[in-house]
Parts: structure tokens; sequence; C-alpha cells
């Protein structure tokens, strides 16, 4: 069975770590960084990391990784703060091999200078993809009038637009691949490096890093799916045991729901204000006053 995964970076800043199909994994913009995106990359991380945020590939998986942003000769930024080079991006890269990671490996990156980013890999089975030459700029698509910013880089529009015809049973090879952005639509000069890769890209499907397919491994050993009655038995026995030793569980009363829920608000008792007393008991006083005068006060107190 080979297993596809993704790995993607935002358009202009890293928005996330995506594997597709088999997982999700998805990060917050604070959690990606070049450090946590390398050790996502060779395992590299705590024992207590969920499952969602591992990259749980093997020797029989086809790894994607697909990064598109600001970058330069030999560079990509990383949330316009930090940076990864293409040194360790190929160290990364030969850490997995070595690690039995992945199988094959496909490396797609849409930035400025993009094919400088590929120049250092030297781990076999891996194929690259850029949207552009050293020297050369990647140029976005057309802006949204709405937001007033461009959405999408001219090369990650166009072999989005190729994908989208793609299908589980397509025989589209990584030959068509390569002329989905030609320089008189992206403006830039795409490339790609192949000599790493074992197998000829006109003999590379799409779907086997695109189409998500499972591919199955036929054996002709007999298994057996019929359970041991002696284990079942053993195990039944073993819980009898523990439920004998453990003392018997005694709920609480529970109080009446549906009573409480149909009965009526009760109402509550009036009683003013403590303003309204003192209001009150400050006219009492002036109205003695003025009717009696303070020489009445010795009758009072």
């Amino acid at each position: 069975m080979v297993d596809t995964c993704f790995l993607s970076q935002g358009l202009t800043t890293l928005a996330g770590l995506l594997l597709l199909p088999f997982g999700s994994l998805a990060a917050s913009q604070i959690e990606v960084t070049v450090e946590n995106f390398l050790r996502v990359l060779t395992g590299r991380i705590p024992s207590s990391t969920p499952r969602s945020k591992r990259l749980l590939s093997d020797d029989r998986s086809n790894i994607l990784i697909y990064m598109t942003g600001h970058g330069g000769n030999g560079f990509l930024k990383f949330q316009d703060s930090e940076e990864i080079t293409n040194i360790e991006l190929a160290d990364a890269f030969e850490q997995m091999w070595q690690k039995r990671r992945y199988n094959e490996l496909l490396f797609i990156i849409d930035t400025c200078q993009g094919a400088s980013m590929y120049e250092r890999f030297y781990s076999p089975n891996i194929m690259a993809l850029a949207s552009s030459q050293v020297g050369e700029d990647s140029l976005s698509h057309q802006p949204d009038p709405a937001v007033g910013v461009h959405l999408m880089d001219r090369y990650t529009f166009y072999v989005l637009e190729f994908l989208e015809e793609i299908n589980p049973a397509s025989q589209t090879n990584m030959n068509d691949l390569f002329q989905v952005c030609p320089k008189s639509l992206c403006v830039s000069t795409p490339g790609h490096r192949t000599d790493l890769f074992q197998r000829d890209p006109k003999n590379v499907l799409i779907t086997d890093f695109f189409g998500s397919v499972r591919k199955v491994e036929i054996t002709t050993e007999t298994l057996s799916l019929q359970p041991d009655s002696g284990v079942i038995e053993s195990s039944y026995k073993k819980d009898q045991m523990v439920e004998e030793l453990m003392e018997p569980l005694k709920y609480a009363e529970q109080l009446p729901v549906a009573q409480i829920i149909h009965q009526k608000p009760k109402l509550k008792d009036w009683h003013p204000p403590g303003g309204f007393i003192l209001g009150l008991w400050a006219l009492i006083i002036m109205v003695f006053f003025k009717t009696y005068g303070i020489k009445h006060m010795k009758f009072i107190f």
C-alpha cells in the first residue's frame, strides 16, 4: 500500500501544515516555524505530540511537499520573520531517507528564484518542480477587487487548474505536469529536476501523489479470521474474577427533572429597596421639624 501525504505552506505566509488524505495535520501560524517544520519532516518531535500533528509515513509512503511564499536565491521566508535555506531542506530530506520515512517524494515550490531551492538535493527518489529559475521572479495572478490583494500566484493558479481535471482513474503523468505553466502564462520560466528520481517521469502517474489511490498487496498466505475460543474463555473468566472483587456501585438518586422543567417559577417576595426606606425616614423627620420644631427633639431621644 502506498500512502500519499501532502505538506503545504500558505500563499504569502506559512498558514499551516496539511496531511491528506489519511490524516489531517493542522497548525496555527504561531506553531509553524522552520524548526517545527523540520521536526515534523524528520520525526524529531516530543513523544507527547498527538498523532494529528505527526507525519505518519514509512518506506512505502509517497510524500508531496508544496511550498509557496516570498523567497530568494536559496531561501524561503516563514511568516516574514525567519527563513529556511536549501541546505536545511536538503539535509532534512536526507534524514527522512535514512530513517525510511518516504518511498518517493515530490517537491513543488512557487517562489522567486524557486529552482535554487532544489539545487542542493542529494537524496534518492526526489522529483522537484519550481515556478522560476535562478534570477527570475514569480508573479502573482489577478487581484481580488473586494480584498484588494492578490490571492494566488500564477504558477499555483495554473497547477490547480490542471489538477482539477484529474480523477483517480486518470493516466496523466508527470511530464504533463511539467508543461502546465509555460513562460507565456507564468511570465517566469518553470523548472524541474528528475536526476534523483529512479523512475522515468512519463511512467509516473499524477495520482501517485495527488490521487490518494491505495494499492493493494496480494498475499498467498491463508489468514484465519476465526477467534481462538481458548483465549476468549480465559479472558472471560478473568473478567468475572475482576467483577467479583469490585465493590457494587450505587448511583445517587436523580432529581425529578421532568417536574423541575414543567414547574412554574416561584414568585419572589417584594421588599422595598434600601434607598426607599432611607428617603421615607428623611421625609418623616423633615415633616416633624417643620411641624414641631427642634425644641421637641428631647421628647424623641
